[in-house]
């Protein structure tokens, strides 16, 4: 008997909050589903938490060309409702 096929969005639920650190790569700093108010509300806070500290934040897309891509988003209502991650990085240095 074999097991029956997964579906992943029965797996990844909600959406990841990632930060890029260098020598790191990707740090999970939250999680949660944006279906549940109180888990939304959690990552609204974080969200502006991280860009109060001085992050840009992406989420990242593949483009009907297959390619793969970043869009950047200023507020968590620009994070489209099925994203499954939000990668925060610092702004570049210099001039």
């Amino acid at each position: 008997m074999t097991a029956p096929a997964l579906d992943a969005s029965v797996i990844i639920e909600g959406v990841r909050f990632l930060r890029m650190k260098p020598g790191h790569g990707e740090v999970l700093i939250a999680e949660g589903d944006v279906e549940l108010p109180q888990e939304e509300s959690e990552l609204i806070a974080e969200f502006r938490r991280q860009l109060d500290a001085g992050l840009w934040a992406a989420v990242p897309v593949v483009g009907s060309d297959g390619r793969r891509e970043a869009v950047m988003v200023r507020t968590f209502a620009e994070v489209p409702r099925d994203a499954e991650r939000v990668i925060f990085f610092p702004r570049a240095a210099g001039g």
